[in-house]
């Protein structure tokens, strides 16, 4: 059976408002404000994604698991930090008023916790269900702090309790290329090893105090399965107009279909429906940089709400896969540059201090699919470190490029995105 993986590296920081702040959480019921997650995590996905589908050839990355990082991450911000990675990632804000005697100013705005415990009941739940048997789902955290070092027993405790990440000590400082070793054997243990060195040589160095990462993996077996014997050789067109030959799946089923004068969707779900596979195949075999421009999570979100059962001859191509980020120029670009900037950026939730800031986001993810179904990885990671209609059925042949993701059907999340120019690089 194969196995869809996901790895996650993330800091957060809960910062309570200091003096007479307070924030006001907002009237919603515990679906609605996972709803409010998950949609803000899913534009930020697709934004994100449209910054880096200008990088060549194959892409893949794990937006959810980007964001459940930053998030934790922001956890541990304040001020203008706080509110730039809080617009970045869309995290729902409430107003921060003063009150000093009879006056009432409003001051700001602020994330409010119930965001991190949404958070950690979309974890839970997605824990939760992969343990059920039909299919494996697993989300891991950890935090990795340097020895000795003071971190606000708030910061830590906020984290355990939501994201049930856990402190371990390394010594960055007397024992960096053990640190990065450690943390690791961490990520590959949490994805199977499927991700490996997702920290290189020079990320770390003696002046990182905090490591955050979280791991993402998946393990599902297509509901209707293709059959081996029905997998033969075929063409596939790149963007340039080649032809490369790759291994062609096919199989004729009913499956959510729809389709525009401009491209094809295909959904795919795994053992129990939880969660799919959604591909969209432009009908242009150079159409896919024109289809990504459009994609957008209100565009997403009415194009599956489009999707019907219908009886389809598909055909797609076995693809393996893998993609590796440093998201640092990405983020600054989306908004979030104070957190980068060493005497700029306000982490004081973690420490109580400001001499923290942001040496590296990394990410590392990888996909394979096949006859019995996906298998995929992902790991992301934040450092912190001290300053210095017709009647026949429709045939859907990918055999040019197309984007893909994997979501989790329940929640809406987007876990995986992707897309495929050349299945055989």
């Amino acid at each position: 059976m194969k196995a869809c993986k996901y790895v996650l590296i993330f800091g957060i920081f809960a910062g309570a408002a200091a003096g007479c702040f307070a924030g006001e959480r907002p009237a919603a019921d515990e679906k609605k404000d996972i709803q409010s997650i998950v949609e803000g995590n899913n534009k930020f996905a697709l934004e994100l994604y449209a910054k880096l589908r200008g990088t060549d050839g194959n892409l893949f990355l794990s937006p959810y698991s980007i964001s459940t990082a930053l998030s934790m991450t922001h956890a541990g911000a304040n001020g203008r930090t706080a509110e730039q990675m809080a617009e970045v990632l869309h995290l729902p804000q409430v107003l921060l008023r003063m009150m000093c005697g009879t006056e009432d100013n409003i001051v700001g705005e602020t994330v409010p916790q119930w965001v991190h415990t949404a958070f950690g009941k979309i974890i839970k739940d997605l824990n939760a269900r992969g343990k059920k048997g039909g299919y494996e789902l697993r989300v891991a955290n950890a935090l990795w702090g340097q020895k000795g070092y003071a971190f606000l027993d708030e910061f830590l405790e906020l984290i355990e309790a939501n994201y049930d990440g856990r402190l371990s000590e390394v010594d960055f400082a007397a024992a960096t290329e053990k640190a990065r070793k450690t943390i690791n054997a961490w990520v590959e243990k949490k994805t199977n090893n499927k991700i490996k060195e997702l920290i290189k040589p020079g990320v770390l160095n003696r002046l990182t105090r905090l490591v955050l990462t979280n791991a993402i993996y998946f393990k599902g077996n297509w509901d209707v399965q293709f059959k081996k014997n029905r997998t033969h050789p075929a063409p596939f067109t790149l963007a340039n107009g080649s032809k490369v030959s790759v291994p062609m799946m096919n199989q004729k089923e009913r499956f959510k279909y729809m389709e525009t004068e401009d491209f094809q969707a295909l959904e795919l779900p795994y053992v129990d429906n939880e969660l799919s596979m959604v591909i969209f195949l432009p009908k242009r075999t150079d159409g896919l940089a024109d289809f990504e421009k459009t994609l957008t999570a209100e565009k997403l979100s009415e194009r599956l709400n489009k999707l019907n059962k219908r009886e389809v001859i598909v055909s797609i191509p076995k693809f393996k896969m893998t993609s590796q980020f440093s998201l640092a120029s990405v983020l600054k670009s989306m908004g979030m540059a104070d957190a980068f900037v060493p005497d700029v950026a306000d982490f004081s939730g973690m420490n109580g201090k400001r001499d923290l800031f942001i040496q590296a986001v990394i990410h590392k993810a990888f996909v394979e699919v096949n006859e019995e179904g996906t298998e995929a990885a992902a790991a992301t990671g934040v450092v912190i470190g001290i300053t210095s209609m017709p009647a026949r059925p429709p045939v859907f042949r990918a055999d040019h490029p197309f984007l893909f993701l994997i979501r989790d059907n329940l929640s809406g999340s987007i876990l995986f995105v992707g897309r495929v120019m050349d299945p055989k690089t």
